[in-house]
């Protein structure tokens, strides 16, 4: 297989593949060339992509079951894959992985709604993109049109699109104007406090969302509400973290003050949002009073022992970004209060009760309980214990020289690493010769009566481009 790889694509190979006695380098090109190839003539629908497909690809999902007309936003679906595609042209130069980059940010083009964000899904077939309010289609302002920051779906869109439009040299009016229009929408989308919703599709009014600090509610309900919560100051599934990065990578690329002022504001809701004694620690969400909130009926008002981490890191990353002490002001506390509330076995719980910290945890039939017995299995209430790492990035950039805070990490140099080399074998040998890297693995939305056992990965696809692609860009060098 390998060899026949290698002799099939002799062409498409530069000439600095055939310095030396090493195949590896013309194979990686080799195999990278023919899976994308694979994935563009075969497995995208206008440009976009799912999650999983049959090996047949008679079947196929996202987060659901999904048709050969849909496309997936949220990771690993369309802007992951054009960003394993835009790694593979800066890793090679090859303009046909730019081409691909191209195409797949034009389904995202056509995927923006009115609010500016995306949803879980594209719908490319004519009729039923009536049912949304696509910014390409005559602005259908009765469609569905609500934007979701949940599950990194919009921010993720929007990272690949700005990505691609700084090595397009901001050329290309169609993407260009999509990431101008995402970035501003988002803006708008930020409340007064400096948080994001979980999902919008109308911008808020400033006045009707007074700036509060984080408090416990008198009292809060021990069953789930089944209230819409889209709305509430949210930080779970890194929310507001992937919004910072965003903005950051906006003012980075575009040098408008407009995007590192909204991250500032990110941080200082989080300097809002931290607890007041005895639990100076984060929520999963926040109602507009500033308390914790119910979100999904396994998501209860509580301190978390996961969202807790994301706000430390986001904190120290605004500091690294701003050098404003401000930011490193709540993070003590909360790793003072972390070291207090360890499970029995080192790890923590994902919810803790207001003001008593005892652990929380939910029945199979979704009823609050202090036991750990009868827990759904679909979910996280315990987390990794990550505070030990939090406090040691602490305690170094509190000694950084401030010039240094924001020190780009530096590009390997010399040959590729070991890994790499691995990495980069194990994806040439794992190809088939119709380019794709099949597994054996389910669909998980399909119902009962499916019968697949072998199934094309868009998170395995990325995960061996760039794979390739790195152990290229290292073997140019």
């Amino acid at each position: 297989m390998t060899r026949l790889l290698s002799v099939a694509f002799m062409v498409a190979v530069p000439a600095w593949a055939f310095c030396g006695g090493d195949p590896l380098p013309k194979q990686a090109e080799a195999a990278l060339r023919k899976a994308a190839a694979f994935f563009r003539t075969k497995i995208a629908t206008e440009g976009g992509y799912l999650w999983r497909y049959s090996e047949d690809l008679s079947r196929r999902e996202g987060e659901g079951k999904a048709t050969a007309t849909m496309a997936w936003v949220q990771p690993p679906g369309t802007p992951s894959v054009g960003g394993a595609f835009l790694q593979a042209y800066l890793a090679t130069r090859d303009p046909y992985y730019l081409d691909a980059a191209k195409e797949t940010a034009l389904a995202l083009v056509r995927g923006q709604l009115l609010s500016g964000g995306w949803d879980y899904r594209i719908e490319f077939d004519p009729a039923k993109r009536k049912a949304s309010a696509y910014r390409s289609d005559g602005n259908n302002a009765k469609g569905k049109n609500v934007s979701t920051l949940d599950d990194n779906n919009t921010q993720e869109a929007v990272r690949f699109l700005i990505k691609l439009d700084k090595v397009l040299g901001f050329k290309d009016g169609r993407i260009h104007d999509a990431v101008n229009y995402a970035l501003t929408c988002l803006l708008k989308a930020q409340y007064p406090n400096g948080a994001w919703p979980q999902r919008y599709a109308e911008f808020p009014d400033p006045s009707k969302f007074p700036v509060k600090k984080a408090g416990y509610p008198q009292n809060w309900s021990r069953t789930w509400p089944a209230k819409n919560y889209m709305g509430f100051y949210t930080l779970n599934d890194n929310t507001l973290a992937d919004m910072v990065d965003i903005m950051f990578l906006a003012h980075e690329v575009y040098g408008d003050a407009r995007y590192q002022n909204a991250a500032r504001k990110g941080g200082a809701f989080l300097i809002l949002a931290q607890m007041p004694e005895p639990q100076p620690a984060w929520a999963q969400q926040y109602d507009l009073d500033m308390h914790p909130a119910w979100a999904r009926k396994f998501e209860p008002p509580a301190v978390t022992g996961g969202e807790s981490h994301g706000a430390m890191r986001t904190l120290l990353r605004i500091y690294r970004e701003t050098g404003d002490q401000k930011y490193l002001e709540p993070i003590p506390r909360a790793l003072t209060y972390f070291k207090k509330v360890p499970l029995a076995d080192g790890r923590l719980a994902r919810f803790y009760e207001l003001q008593t910290s005892k652990p929380l945890y939910f029945t199979k039939d979704y009823k609050l309980t202090y036991s750990d017995a009868d827990m759904p299995t679909h979910y996280g209430f315990k987390v990794g214990n990550g505070m030990d790492k939090i406090a040691k990035e602490y305690e170094t950039v509190l000694k950084l020289d401030p010039a240094k805070l924001n020190a780009k990490p530096k590009q390997q140099k010399g040959p590729p690493s070991e890994a790499a080399i691995a990495n980069a074998k194990k994806a040439v040998a794992t190809l088939d010769e119709q380019g794709r890297w099949v597994e054996d693995g389910r669909l998980r939305y399909q119902g009962d009566d499916d019968t697949t056992k072998r199934i094309i990965s868009c998170q395995t696809f990325i995960q061996n481009v760039q794979a390739l692609s790195s152990y290229l860009a290292a073997a140019k060098k």
